[in-house]
């Protein structure tokens, strides 16, 4: 049995019903802070309400499936919020990752693998950026996702949990024939804002800053594929439930998008204009950020077949029904 936790939400939902396709027995916990019982049910894998910081929710959830491996999504992970409210942030990331941590030890569960970030990292603006790099988080949110990778770390050489870390760029789209409500995306990604923008949902897409260092001036990022995403923690999951693979790994296209990149892309798939206005730089946010993903390519193997940036916005635009 599979733990999945934050299983309700965004990319929690596309892994859980990946990891049920692929045969693995999967039970989602989520207290449905961002996620909904809607999402869980329809996954198809039991939903346990609960919250990653109570002893007493773990404790129950392990004494009651046989858990072989935890994959650990659940977390807050507006960058923005953390500079607001940074206390919400290492409550949530780093004391619910150690709750998840004692429980797996108490439980004799080894097998994690660990939902962090690109934003662990130092800003880099002349290339793609390594797992070697430096770690030089820029807001709360990437400081509290490094403090977790630490923390694995620590428990890994302390009683032998064998960990997968991987640190996400931007994930985006979704897989339409899931039929995964969209409103489980966060609305303030940049892609679910753009079509809210195109559909009238909001008045308009806010741009946070033009005066980058970039060749247009707005913000540059490596955009996912959720579905891409979701297939190299299958990769990761099998080969470490057979003691085959550990260690931390970019997952990311290599290639970045600027913000007005993705809205010409948005308007050449929908054929609708995308009402945007120009505001001031968000605290936190860097210019670019670009994985390196050889290494993931090469030890996984994974490569990200459906990232393409307009196939990830036609499968954005049809779960929003624009195309």
């Amino acid at each position: 049995m599979i733990i999945v936790t934050g299983g309700a939400g965004y990319i929690g939902s596309h892994m859980v019903r990946v990891l049920i396709e692929n045969g693995f027995e999967t039970v989602i916990l989520d207290n449905l802070s961002h996620g909904t019982k809607e999402v869980a049910v329809q996954t198809g894998a039991p939903l346990v309400v609960g919250d990653i910081r109570d002893p007493r929710a773990l404790t129950s959830l392990f004494s009651h499936y046989p858990i072989e491996a935890v994959i650990h999504f659940a977390a807050a992970i507006e960058v923005g919020e953390s500079v607001q409210d940074p206390l919400k942030y290492w409550d949530n990331n780093l004391n619910g990752t150690l709750r998840i941590l004692e429980t797996m030890r108490s439980f004799g569960v080894r097998n994690l693998i660990l939902s962090s970030t690109a934003a662990v990292y130092s800003p880099k603006s002349d290339g793609p950026i390594t797992e070697e790099d430096r770690i030089d988080p820029q807001n709360p949110y990437g400081e509290t996702k490094a403090a977790a990778e630490r923390l694995v770390e620590a428990c890994r050489h302390a009683f032998g949990v064998s960990s997968v870390i991987f640190r996400y760029f931007n994930a985006a789209a979704l897989e339409p024939s899931y039929g995964l409500v969209s409103h489980a995306i966060p609305r303030s990604h940049l892609i679910p804002a753009v079509l809210d923008a195109i559909s009238g949902r909001i008045p308009a897409l806010r741009v946070f800053g033009n005066d980058y260092p970039t060749p247009d001036g707005t913000g540059v990022r490596d955009y996912i594929h959720v579905m891409d995403l979701a297939e190299a923690h299958l990769v990761a999951l099998k080969r470490l439930l057979k003691g085959e693979i550990s260690g931390t790994f970019n997952l990311g296209t290599g290639q970045g998008h600027s913000v007005l990149d993705v809205i010409r892309t948005a308007e050449k798939v929908t054929g609708k204009k995308v009402p945007y206005r120009i505001e001031a730089r968000r605290p936190g946010d860097v210019s670019m950020l670009v994985a390196s993903g050889t290494r993931a390519r090469q030890t996984l193997p994974w490569f990200p077949s459906r990232s393409s940036l307009e196939r990830i916005m036609e499968d954005s635009s049809r779960g929003w029904g624009l195309i």
